[in-house]
């Protein structure tokens, strides 16, 4: 177990909303678990929401992904209600693109941190990429079982390139 979990876009519209998948649902248990985990030893759990306006569809992500998903408010955006999600033990982070760019304030003191979430092709790889730009000297950790992309192939794909960049990768 690290010392900090990042919990990417866990939220509604990617597990069994308008873009969720059968590979989504299928790690929901096992991110719940490890959630309760980190929270059960007293450890530090972030999840991160994907965070899109209403015109969605008229940004330039929204025109090479007409799928509007994770409008800011809406239930889709929310957390899956099946993860342990606590405002109270949990801090969240409000992202517009894949990758969240203020990881800086966030885990300063950081030692060592884990990723999971979705999906493991687009934003999960953003954010283990960014951190390692950011931290060339932490050791990140991803949990492949605790991971789903847009295709077994493309999971499988992210896999690779963030191991070549000194990610650990577990769980495969």
């Amino acid at each position: 177990m690290k010392e900090v979990l990042i919990v990417v876009d866990m939220q509604k519209d990617f597990v069994d909303g308008s873009l969720g998948t059968k590979e989504a649902q299928a790690i929901v248990d096992d991110v719940k678990a490890k959630i309760e985990a980190y929270l059960t030893a007293g450890r530090k759990v972030i999840f991160t929401k994907d965070t899109h306006p209403e015109n969605y569809l008229e940004t330039y992500e929204g025109k090479h992904l007409p799928v509007t998903h994770c409008v800011k408010g809406t239930e889709g955006w929310e957390i899956s209600k099946a993860l342990p999600f606590d405002e109270k033990l949990c801090s969240v982070v409000e992202k517009g693109t894949f990758g969240y760019l203020d990881w800086e304030d966030l885990l300063a003191d950081v030692t060592d941190l884990e990723i999971c979430g979705l999906c493991t092709d687009i934003c999960v790889i953003s954010n283990a990429l960014i951190l390692r730009a950011i931290y060339p000297d932490k050791d990140i950790l991803v949990d492949a079982g605790c991971c789903a992309g847009v295709t077994s192939e493309l999971h499988e794909a992210a896999l690779k390139v963030m191991a070549s960049n000194q990610i650990e990768v577990v769980g495969v």
